[in-house]
């Protein structure tokens, strides 16, 4: 029998009977809830834009400061982790973060829309917390797959709000309430779930299995940050990485239903629900990456992980170009499926290396990576709001982008980590019950 205040050996993903496999479920859970948050406002934004009379360009800026004020909160929220815990983080970034996106609906023109989008931005970090917490909880030879999960698990609240956002809002419409107020109304039940996802994780997690970091007295607690990480190549590559594969997602996320709007003239509830197909990849996708990445990293260590990861963007970058020159909508819908399923793995194959970069700044190298993703999703954001720029042709250069960044993860050198891998022969280490 494993003891209760040692990391997990196996993940039995149906248990609730620990506190390692309580905290797995709550953190991805906490994602989940915080990312339905961060992108509710996607699938409402045809009558968002029509409602504030926001043009290509407004609507652009709008997607960006929706990533971006989440690259300053992902690094400190990594540190946070290293001081306070995951815990004490988790529920002070869900209750300061429920604000902003409980109280959008006041926005009354373009620039307090941006200021609030901007504002609720800052629950992307809740990613970084997630990744954190789950590598606290169980063995080095779970990593890959058991943050892939939780990651892929707490991303498919992207998918979620893609197709439910527009049914709240539809029922708020079929209530007697305008457009105007139905998109306001629709954004309080998210913040709703912010407030009982913060009890929840106060009440049942701890930081380590062996309890919070003041019962255990953690070094975490009272050590400096180190950010001599930050001369790491490996920790840029992945940081590039994250931006080609997560980056992309929050980009798509961010347009999709626009996208799939204005150039094949779908309703906003049917480009909710294709939108919301994407997201819902995440089911699998990434937990594939993270398990593939386990897998290999067993044989061939991290340079077979990178290697991985390499390839998985390479094939994420063609079913871009794939995507960008779909002409009919089962072409795009085929084609974002390809690019997605490559997406996501990727992510997890990239979260299937952090945590062996540093083993004892997980969560700031966590940060790091978890902010570059959220660069690309910045970066990204000024083709789409660019009005000499289609959709179309945005799609196409950033695959040309990602399958360049592949070429310089795949040249990266992923050896000499400080971190051994433990347990390696440990046999069977993903079992579906107890």
């Amino acid at each position: 029998m494993q003891a209760n205040n040692q990391p997990l050996q196996k993940l039995n993903i149906f248990s609730l009977g620990s506190l390692q496999m309580r905290t797995f479920h709550i953190t991805w859970l906490m994602f989940f809830v915080c990312f339905f948050g961060w992108f509710g406002l996607a699938p409402l934004m045809p009558a968002i834009r029509e409602d504030l009379h926001l043009t290509k360009g407004e609507v652009g800026n709008i997607i960006i400061a929706s990533v971006s004020s989440t690259i300053i909160a992902r690094l400190l929220i990594g540190r946070l982790c290293d001081t306070w815990g995951p815990r004490k983080t988790a529920v002070r970034l869900l209750l300061v973060g429920s604000l902003p996106v409980m109280l959008v609906g006041l926005a009354h023109d373009y620039t307090t829309f941006l200021l609030f989008r901007f504002c609720i931005g800052i629950i992307g970090a809740s990613f970084v917390i997630t990744q954190f917490h789950t590598s606290m909880m169980v063995a080095a030879h779970l990593k890959g797959r058991a943050n892939a999960i939780t990651g892929g698990w707490g991303n498919l609240g992207g998918g979620v709000t893609n197709m439910v956002m527009p049914l709240v809002f539809a029922a708020i419409v079929g209530m007697g309430y305008t457009k105007s107020e139905a998109w306001r109304y629709a954004m309080l039940l998210p913040g709703v779930m912010m407030w009982i996802i913060a009890f929840i994780y106060w009440r049942y997690t701890k930081d380590t299995p062996a309890g919070n970091f003041s019962e255990t007295g953690h070094e975490g607690s009272t050590k400096k940050a180190n950010w001599s990480i930050l001369r790491d190549v490996r920790v840029w590559a992945l940081a590039l990485a994250y931006g080609m594969c997560f980056g992309m997602e929050i980009t798509f996320d961010n347009v999709a239903s626009l996208h799939f709007v204005d150039t094949f003239g779908l309703s906003q509830k049917d480009a909710g629900f294709w939108a919301g197909i994407f997201g819902f990849m995440n089911l699998f996708a990434r937990a594939l990456g993270g398990l593939f990445s386990d897998k290999v990293g067993l044989r061939f260590g991290l340079k077979g992980k990178g290697i991985l990861l390499a390839s998985v963007l390479l094939l994420e970058g063609l079913g871009l170009l794939l995507f960008a020159q779909a002409a009919s909508l089962p072409m795009a819908i085929i084609s974002m499926l390809s690019f997605a399923l490559f997406l996501k793995m990727a992510n997890g194959a990239t979260y299937g290396l952090v945590p062996f970069i540093n083993e004892r700044n997980i969560g700031l190298v966590s940060g790091v990576v978890g902010a570059g993703g959220n660069v690309g999703g910045m970066l990204f954001g000024f083709l789409f709001k660019s009005d000499s720029i289609t959709y179309v042709q945005a799609f196409s250069y950033i695959g040309f982008i990602v399958i360049g960044v592949a070429a310089i993860v795949f040249l990266c050198r992923f050896t000499n980590t400080p971190q051994a891998l433990p347990n390696e022969a440990s046999g069977p280490v993903l079992a579906m019950a107890d």
